[in-house]
């Protein structure tokens, strides 16, 4: 098994890597990836092939969007021939991987992370979960704040059209309570990421709400793969908790991604710190809670491992 993944690509959106509208307008469903993932790894060629709308039994637009999926998932990445898969998508989703029918909720946890931590394909995810805090607004508002921001900071360079409609898709993913066309229907019956109920509606009106809580259902394996995965992004020995919380100028906030409140992040740290002593350590300095990394050897897919293989724990 590998041992190694790879840190965050990026913390911040920029100009020359963001990118809207990949998934031909299709929102991410149960079986893309691991399907996609173990069709992919038989055949490394499949998405060019005439025979993927056959092995993947979906239309040619279908196609193209489990690719980007896959990739915005983190699950395969470019090489340079192509395409392959990553550490991380083998461990999860090969045949014989921990996780290969999507069946465990943490699994979930982790394709959220992964999706709203890459700002280069799925800057729309990054930008909702990390940079947008109104925990209750209607579709037209957060599609406006959404534009308003890559206008502001992508110099504009992206179709206003497509930027919203990002915010369809998010929605569709995310939001069980979601009503409109037949078309959008489907896609939330089939919507894996709406089980982690990060966003909700009420019924008779146009209100969503993405309000913070206690997430009792996000493992604290999770939650050292993403500290560990921001320690190695940052190069920094200690950290604000604070900063974990909010992120600094639209980075990465674990806090915000996960829709943690300020307590219950506290929480989650602390009973990280009691799990892995010898890797992680909380103080108070001068009057900041930080948290520090105390062996920065500890590789992020330990933390899985731990988890999902927890026979063939990793002494921490």
């Amino acid at each position: 098994m590998d041992s190694l993944i790879k840190p965050l690509t990026t913390e911040k959106v920029t100009n020359k890597k963001a990118a809207f509208g990949r998934h031909e307008t299709f929102a991410l469903r149960y079986a893309w990836l691991s399907k996609g993932f173990q069709t992919f790894q038989r055949n490394p060629d499949i998405f060019a092939s005439d025979e993927a709308t056959v092995q993947l039994g979906v239309g040619k637009n279908m196609v193209n969007a489990i690719r980007y999926w896959l990739r915005a998932a983190q699950m395969i990445e470019t090489a340079d021939d192509g395409l392959k898969t990553t550490a991380l998508g083998r461990f999860i989703f090969a045949e014989h991987g921990c996780d290969p029918y999507l069946e465990d909720e943490a699994t979930l946890w982790l394709i959220h992370w992964l999706l709203a931590t890459n700002s280069e394909l799925a800057t729309a995810w990054y930008w909702f979960f990390n940079c947008f805090h109104k925990t209750e607004f209607t579709h037209d508002e957060v599609a406006t704040a959404h534009a308003k921001f890559v206008l502001d900071n992508l110099s504009g360079k992206h179709s206003e059209r497509t930027v919203r409609n990002e915010i369809n898709i998010i929605l569709r993913m995310y939001c069980q309570g979601a009503r409109k066309t037949k078309l959008e229907l489907e896609d939330r019956l089939d919507a894996p990421l709406s089980a982690l109920k990060l966003v909700t509606t009420t019924a008779h009106t146009s209100y969503y709400q993405s309000k913070a809580g206690q997430q009792e259902s996000l493992p604290i394996d999770i939650i050292g793969y993403a500290v560990n995965e921001i320690f190695n992004q940052r190069q920094q020995a200690v950290l604000p908790i604070s900063e974990l919380m909010y992120g600094i100028k639209n980075g990465v906030a674990i806090g915000s991604l996960f829709r943690l409140t300020e307590s219950a992040l506290l929480a989650k740290l602390e009973r990280l710190v009691a799990k892995y002593p010898k890797i992680f350590n909380i103080n108070e300095t001068a009057g900041i809670n930080q948290i520090y990394r105390e062996n920065d050897s500890m590789i992020s897919l330990t933390f899985l491992k731990n988890y999902y293989q927890p026979q063939d724990k990793v002494a921490s």
